[in-house]
């Protein structure tokens, strides 16, 4: 494979990537317009955004069957009983 050719992941990537580039640009270029009351609103709205992308990723992991309680039970083992995972698989 020639270093210049990427696959269609690769691609897919480095566009999302300039994307987002481009956004951080743009709302830059729009934060620096705006009064201190309409900093507090956009502020308030992209706490709202963020907490409701934790929320339902949160809801996505609280849906796996069992998932809490194997949590719970993982915290209750005494950490004596852990193994360093180097000397489970050395080939990782």
């Amino acid at each position: 494979m020639n270093p210049t050719d990427h696959s269609p992941t690769e691609d897919r990537e480095s566009a999302r990537s300039a994307s987002l580039i481009e956004l951080r640009h743009q709302l830059n270029d729009s934060l620096q317009q705006l009064s201190l009351e309409r900093l507090q609103v956009l502020v308030d709205f992209a706490a709202y955004l963020a907490n409701t992308e934790s929320e339902s990723a949160t809801q996505e992991l609280l849906a796996i069957p069992g998932l809490l309680e194997r949590i719970k039970q993982n915290q209750m083992t005494p950490k004596d009983q852990y193994v360093n995972w180097r000397t489970l698989r050395s080939d990782v």
